[in-house]
């Protein structure tokens, strides 16, 4: 009967920690990939912040959709044990998130109103 139990309580903990492999990033944890404000050091103020409308804009939806992910993945490791992990959506927030701060940054030496 020990040994019966010893089973189950290793089972049921290799269960639970089986839930939480390969899980996805959450959006608050991703962070920006590095991008020269040198890129856009030939534009003007008004395409500057054109370009971070957009920018924010596309970051809603890539935040969204890497939310989205969670929960398709949560599902997905209740059923099998294992989540989809991170897909495009957390490298291209990344890369999002990187090309705001160096137009934030292409503003600042500019000298432009946000």
């Amino acid at each position: 009967m020990k040994i019966l139990k010893m089973v189950v309580l290793i089972l049921g903990v290799g269960v639970i920690a089986g839930c939480a492999t390969n899980m996805p990033t959450p959006p608050a944890q991703i962070t920006g990939a590095y991008v020269s404000p040198m890129k856009y050091d030939g534009a003007d103020c008004g395409a500057l912040a054109n370009e971070v409308s957009s920018l924010a804009r596309r970051e809603n939806a890539l935040v969204a959709a890497q939310g989205q992910r969670i929960k398709t993945s949560e599902t997905q490791a209740f059923w099998y044990g294992y989540g989809t992990g991170d897909g495009v959506e957390a490298a291209e927030l990344a890369n999002v998130r990187g090309e705001r701060e160096a137009v934030m940054n292409a503003m600042g030496k500019k000298g432009c109103k946000s």
